[in-house]
């Protein structure tokens, strides 16, 4: 006689397990420990087995019943019911594995090493923001190029055009790594070339020669934080980049050298960079002493002292000092590079000092203290450049070092 909910409801545990049966095979085992069990006795090939269909009640009576029809149809049809449900674990398990999130957080774990983290942080949550929620379930190897593009238009949509671009951009990597671990055939992104929206880059505003002199006078007459006056200053003087300058640890300065070495993992292009310190450089570090010198990071934030300085903190500053819309921090270095190279000083000594990329990495990796004695000229000249420019009388480039010899 088929089983009824009421039967199944009210089977109480014994002290063995006994069985209900429902007809075809199928039957709910009742365990001495109250645990209730859907499952059918069949043959196949000769030999008798049992197939699951798992607890009572979080599968019905009738959800059972279902179940029992797909297992007799399939051995109606020659197929071991036990088996078919192997084979599809194994493809839901290969399915999980080589899911688009899956093989992105392999990747994202193999890259952070090489990566500030920084750049580790913002790379896996705009990954969770933009590009999980919609496609991260999908075997990568099924994803095909209209479905990523739907994905990142939602991006372009909201306004964030460079984001868009820079989330195809890391998909792209994604699924070339998924080629060569052998999990997809090909990098779809590449489809998509040319169907995002041109991003409009924005070039920093930078001080022109003949308003530099305004300028280092309205920094002297800044009346606002002091840390943040002297890291104006100093990044004026070193003109290095300002994530550079806020993450400045205190053990990074050599004074019998009169050296600030910056390590890898805290420069853009991942190659230790020194910076010769001026006269200048170094009065302005002594003065930053009394401040922060009792704590890891020159430039600490105020109400966090183990983090850095927030990003927007000098640009704040240049706004009060009037100059929105006419520089920016990250600027200085576009004017100290036209100056100096106006001045006759070699364009390699100028770019090896501000740290910008150089395209044979195997000399990369030995070029950071490449041309360094001219560096050390190039720095005190500027120092004292600015100094004569602080004055704002006269003819600035009076004095210049004879560079060239």
């Amino acid at each position: 006689m088929p089983l009824t909910d009421i039967v199944a409801k009210n089977a109480k545990p014994r002290e063995k397990l006994y069985k209900l049966a429902d007809g075809d095979g199928m039957f709910l085992s009742v365990r001495p420990n109250g645990g209730k069990y859907w499952q059918m006795k069949y043959r196949f090939g000769g030999k008798e087995k049992t197939l699951s269909f798992g607890v009572y009640d979080e599968v019905s009576l009738k959800e059972a019943r279902d179940k029992r029809e797909v297992a007799r149809k399939l051995l109606r049809d020659g197929v071991d019911p036990s088996e078919n449900k192997k084979e599809i674990k194994r493809e839901i398990l290969i399915k999980t594995e080589n899911s688009f999130e899956a093989i992105a957080r392999e990747w994202h774990e193999k890259q952070t090493p090489g990566w500030t983290p920084r750049h580790a942080d913002y790379t896996i949550k705009r990954l969770e923001a933009d590009i999980f929620p919609s496609i991260g379930y999908r075997p990568i190897n099924e994803i095909k190029a209209p479905e990523l593009l739907a994905v990142v238009r939602i991006v372009e949509n909201r306004g964030a055009v460079d984001i868009a671009h820079r989330v195809l951009q890391t998909t792209g990597q994604i699924f070339r790594y998924a080629i060569v671990t052998g999990r997809a055939e090909r990098d779809i992104s590449s489809d998509l070339k040319g169907a995002l929206k041109v991003v409009k880059r924005k070039h920093f505003s930078s001080l022109p020669e003949s308003e530099l002199p305004g300028f280092l006078q309205k920094l002297e007459a800044y009346d606002g934080d002091l840390q943040t006056k002297l890291a104006l200053k100093l990044l004026t003087l070193t003109f290095v980049r300002t994530t550079e300058l806020r993450g400045m640890k205190w053990a990074e300065i050599d004074y019998n050298k009169k050296e600030w070495r910056i390590p890898a993992e805290r420069m853009k292009m991942r190659d230790p960079h020194i910076v010769p310190l001026s006269k200048q450089a170094l009065e302005i570090i002594e003065q930053l002493k009394p401040i922060s010198g009792h704590l890891e990071l020159v430039f600490p934030n105020r109400s966090k002292p183990m983090n850095y300085m927030s990003e927007n903190t000098m640009l704040f500053a240049m706004y009060r000092m009037g100059y929105r819309s006419q520089a920016t921090p990250h600027g200085l270095r576009a004017t100290f590079s036209t100056i100096a190279n106006e001045q006759g000083f070699s364009s390699d000594v100028i770019e090896r000092q501000l740290a910008h990329a150089e395209r044979n990495k195997v000399r990369a990796s030995y070029n950071h203290a490449q041309y360094l004695p001219d560096r050390r000229a190039m720095m005190q000249w500027w120092g004292d450049y600015l100094d004569r420019a602080l004055q704002g009388g006269g003819n600035v480039v009076e004095g210049k070092l004879d560079h060239e010899e």
